[in-house]
């Protein structure tokens, strides 16, 4: 078994209804996720944060702990915005702010997950064709801007009852296929593949050099180990595609955030 990368959850602040297992400042995450065993955090934000990057670096340095990646779900939980909408002032404010992910991603050496940002097609839409296209035109924008910035995108495929589009692997990598979009990576979440994919084996193939990013985090959200995934199982078929990203723990912090940061990246390690 190879040796895999770990990464931790992290915010400034979260509600216990989220999956974030570290809450503090970026700098104390850092610490924390050395602490704890960590490679590297995912910082959840906001992209209009006042952070002081210098002191970041500094003790990224300290610590040899990197950011893996900048998670965008807050623009659109708390800004309303998406890459789809119908009004061009929501999908412009969305590119505006995604490219100031990109910038903070830059300046710390992270990538970037799109997720809810994404949008959902609205129900009953005569020509579904019509937001997909108007998808791709926003993604080509700003995979352009982030080539630029040395930042990769990846799309997060999530389950039906939370987004209608992109809600399994094959779906979103026939998106990227049939718009030929560059610089666009699949990230997935073995939570959200419990529930829409018939095969984890079949997904992490189809996925396959495209994979950027792995989400952990068993059936019912939580720590993994204590469900009914099958981890070592999900670990051989990262393998044998050749996936060199993160493994991010991302589930509920039950009973508390740092007791099962701990124990996740100690289950998996010995796995």
């Amino acid at each position: 078994m190879k040796n895999f990368k770990y990464a931790v959850a992290t915010a400034a602040y979260a509600p216990a209804s989220a999956p974030i297992l570290l809450t503090g400042d970026i700098c104390s995450n850092l610490r924390k996720a050395k602490e704890f065993g960590y490679d590297a955090v995912e910082i959840h934000m906001r992209e209009d944060e006042l952070i002081n990057i210098d002191e970041i670096k500094r003790v990224m340095k300290e610590t040899g702990i990197g950011i893996s990646m900048i998670a965008t779900g807050r623009l659109a939980t708390e800004s309303f915005c998406s890459l789809l909408d119908d009004r061009p002032y929501v999908t412009d404010s969305a590119l505006d702010s995604i490219k100031k992910y990109i910038d903070i991603a830059s300046a710390v050496g992270a990538d970037i997950i799109l997720g809810w940002v994404i949008g959902n097609i609205p129900v009953g839409a005569l020509s579904p064709e019509k937001y997909l296209d108007r998808l791709a035109t926003n993604l080509s924008l700003l995979s352009e801007y982030a080539v630029g910035k040395n930042v990769k995108l990846n799309i997060e495929s999530i389950n039906r009852y939370e987004v209608n589009v992109f809600t399994t692997v094959k779906t979103l990598n026939d998106f990227i296929e049939k718009y030929n979009l560059k610089n666009i990576y699949i990230h997935i979440d073995t939570f959200h593949m419990n529930i829409d994919e018939i095969s984890f084996e079949d997904a992490i193939n189809t996925a396959g050099s495209k994979l950027g990013y792995v989400h952990l985090a068993d059936n019912h959200r939580r720590c993994p180990g204590t469900g009914s995934i099958d981890f070592k199982n999900v670990l051989d078929l990262l393998q044998n595609v050749n996936y060199n990203g993160y493994l991010s723990m991302e589930f509920l912090p039950v009973p508390s955030g740092e007791v099962v940061a701990k124990q996740a990246v100690e289950y998996i390690k010995n796995l």
